[in-house]
């Protein structure tokens, strides 16, 4: 077995390498954050899909699935086995620690590695819940962030960009230096032009979430009542041109249409829902390469501190939501709003008047920097409580593999 000392080297928010035993704890203090329920789930529990696992807001929901609701099923993720030169991708040591987790909370949860936007994987995931899950779903849980995807039907490849729509769009920026060093920038982003948008929307909008759909139900696995949500984010007007106004925010509005279409059909075919979940705003790979993003958060965090909500407490909300634990919080366009915590008039606010004041010379007394660079490096397995650095670890770890 491979034993190596892995070391934080990155370029900008990009790390080369992750930790195993870093990856494993995230996983296991975000097991430990939430409390058990007040009753334990009866039986085997609900047959759930997870699509976008090992990462961010999909990764919460599969940890806080297994504890707060009892899931078992399908969690589906792409990812980076570890080669002679690189340790495997940080969401592979997550799921490995993921599958761990409900092994000893025995939870029947297979882990499968693959492009979801593949029929090929939808076959696969079809015939698992035929054969190992008594041929009926009761959840899916669509969380995707991709750059690209081909289409099955055309083998036409689509690529998705960061754009605003309509004009160059000027915003503030956090970036920091080899050192750590924190830097407040003004960055220009160019209008998106050509079939930039449509490209987006094909990679991002609803069009692989309806499929998913599509596939199931053709095989006859949706079960009574079935119930679908979508993860999305509205985020602050702060930084709505580059994001809720630009080709990430017309995707999302595309996903939100198409899970108005899947909902009015579902309740027609059987009895059962489609909603797009809110999420309110998190450190995560995705988020960080959003211009604004990280100075945004990190304002955010600096008037919050504590009061901010991550992502494993949000996702336990929404499984209680789903299960019926807790009634539905509706906006007027049907979406469950998990970051009204975030969005009151009260904290936009104080993170504007910070915004505006944000310097290189001031940042540090306007932002929780120490969190937001701690938050960063956890997302790869560094600078997490209790892991001895120092220490060789293995890094060859195998994806987990189903009990026969």
């Amino acid at each position: 077995m491979s034993e190596r000392v892995p070391v934080p080297r990155n370029r900008g928010f990009l790390f080369l390498d992750s930790h195993p035993a870093g990856c494993e704890r995230v996983v296991t203090d975000m097991w430990q954050a939430y409390p058990d329920p007040s009753e334990a789930p009866e039986g085997a529990g609900p047959v759930a899909l997870v699509i976008g696992s090992s990462a961010g807001y999909g990764l919460a929901a599969t940890v806080a699935g297994l504890k707060r609701a009892g899931i078992r099923g399908i969690a589906v993720s792409f990812e980076k086995a570890p080669t002679e030169r690189r340790t495997a991708t940080a969401g592979w040591y997550r799921t490995a620690a993921t599958a761990e987790l409900a092994r000893s909370a025995g939870r029947e949860l297979v882990f499968l590695n693959g492009d979801a936007f593949s029929d090929a994987m939808k076959e696969q995931v079809a015939d698992l819940v035929e054969q190992r899950f008594g041929g009926r779903l009761d959840y899916l849980l669509y969380s995707v962030a991709a750059p690209r995807r081909t289409d099955p039907d055309t083998g036409a490849g689509y690529a998705s960009v960061l754009k605003p729509i309509g004009r160059a769009a000027r915003t503030r920026t956090l970036v920091f230096d080899d050192q750590g060093v924190p830097e407040v920038r003004e960055v220009e982003t160019e209008p998106a032009e050509g079939d930039d948008v449509e490209q987006t929307v094909a990679v991002m909008g609803g069009a692989d979430w309806e499929r998913w759909i599509d596939h199931l139900a053709g095989r006859g696995l949706l079960a009574d009542g079935f119930t679908t949500a979508a993860l999305s984010y509205i985020g602050s007007p702060l930084t709505a041109a580059i994001y809720r106004q630009g080709t990430i925010g017309a995707a999302k509005a595309h996903l939100e249409a198409t899970a108005r279409t899947l909902d009015a059909r579902l309740r027609t075919t059987v009895g059962g829902r489609a909603v797009t979940s809110v999420n309110g705003a998190a450190v995560t790979q995705s988020s960080t390469a959003v211009p604004g993003i990280a100075l945004y958060t990190g304002l955010l965090r600096g008037v919050l501190g504590e009061e901010m909500v991550p992502p494993v407490r949000q996702l336990a909300a929404l499984w209680d939501q789903l299960t019926g634990a807790a009634p539905l919080a509706l906006d007027d366009e049907g979406r469950i709003r998990l970051d009204r915590w975030e969005l009151t008039d009260e904290v936009q606010a104080a993170v504007a008047e910070r915004w505006a004041a944000a310097t290189t010379e001031t940042i540090a007394g306007l932002a929780d920097l120490d969190w937001f660079r701690a938050e960063v490096r956890r997302l790869y397995g560094f600078s997490v409580p209790g892991v001895d650095y120092t220490a060789a670890v293995a890094t060859d770890v195998p994806w987990p593999t189903p009990a026969p």
